[in-house]
């Protein structure tokens, strides 16, 4: 599993030329799943998704989780993140979960961070979707839960 974590301003995700979701300040999360992961993998990337230290404190050093800010969260699924591109130009996808069960999957990562009070808003599983965010710092963190555990 891996997310792509983007400490945000503000984020809003378009599908169709409208706007279905948005947030202020906190994450946006892009989302790959693999074959291979499961709701225990999903959980431990959870638990270091919103332990994560990355907001200033007082001092101004990156002291503070996003339930210490008060921040929000916008997952969004990435298959993409999977992409393997060693031969040739064009990517392969192989990797990526079979899109039932990575849905699935999706859906119980959303369902588990809302259950820990953190305002999550979402896209839509497989569609063509515009996101804009406003990246604070920039502050980017790519979580990869073969890296991690």
């Amino acid at each position: 599993m891996k997310f792509v974590v983007q400490r945000v301003i503000n984020a809003s995700c378009n599908i169709d030329g409208e706007c279905v979701s948005s947030i202020n300040q906190g994450y946006v999360v892009l989302i790959g799943i693999s074959n291979e992961d499961n709701e225990e993998i999903a959980d431990r990337m959870i638990k270091k998704l919103i332990n994560l230290r990355i907001f200033e404190d007082e001092n101004g050093k990156t002291n503070l989780s996003i339930d210490k800010v008060g921040g929000e969260m916008m997952l969004i699924s990435q298959f993409t993140l999977y992409a393997n591109c060693k031969k040739g130009n064009r990517p392969s996808f192989i990797e990526a979960g079979a899109p039932n069960e990575a849905n699935q999957l999706y859906e119980y990562i959303i369902k588990e961070v809302r259950s820990n009070n953190i305002k999550v808003a979402t896209g839509k599983f497989g569609a063509d979707m515009k996101i804009s965010l406003i990246n604070d710092g920039p502050f980017t963190i790519c979580l990869d839960s073969n890296e991690l555990f």
